[in-house]
């Protein structure tokens, strides 16, 4: 188990350090020409939130794969995983706002879901 959490950790860390960056440092009109109708929901938040979201994926990303690799509070993974979790809530609200269904909202709850498995693992049954 401890193996599969791993592997899912860093999946995770390597997907949302990717997102992330992607919306860290572009503007949201950038985002949108780059991956097209994927970023349409850019149009209803301001440049600072989707900022601001970036941010906090790079953050959880890295949550889930620093801490216990260099063997310093590793108890930030559940409280990242956790972090995520609500993140791809919120992902999920706006897009269903949205009306946009697939594959938005299929790629949050696939996203959401393993960052759930992490977060009951990790402060479970699999603790650091």
């Amino acid at each position: 188990m401890n193996a599969a959490l791993w592997t899912i950790q860093i999946v995770l860390g390597l997907a949302f350090l990717a997102a992330g960056a992607m919306k860290a440092t572009k503007s949201p009109a950038e985002l949108k020409e780059s991956a097209g109708e994927s970023m349409a929901w850019t149009d209803d938040l301001s440049a600072g939130q989707v900022r601001t979201i970036g941010i906090l994926e790079v953050l959880g990303g890295l949550g889930l794969i620093l801490p216990p690799a260099v063997d310093v509070l590793p108890i930030l993974v559940p409280i990242a995983a956790s972090g995520l979790v609500l993140t791809m809530l919120g992902a999920i609200v706006v897009h269903v706002r949205r009306k946009e269904y697939l594959p938005s909202v299929v790629v949050n709850l696939v996203l959401g879901g393993l960052a759930l498995v992490v977060a009951i693992g990790r402060f479970g049954p699999q603790a650091f």
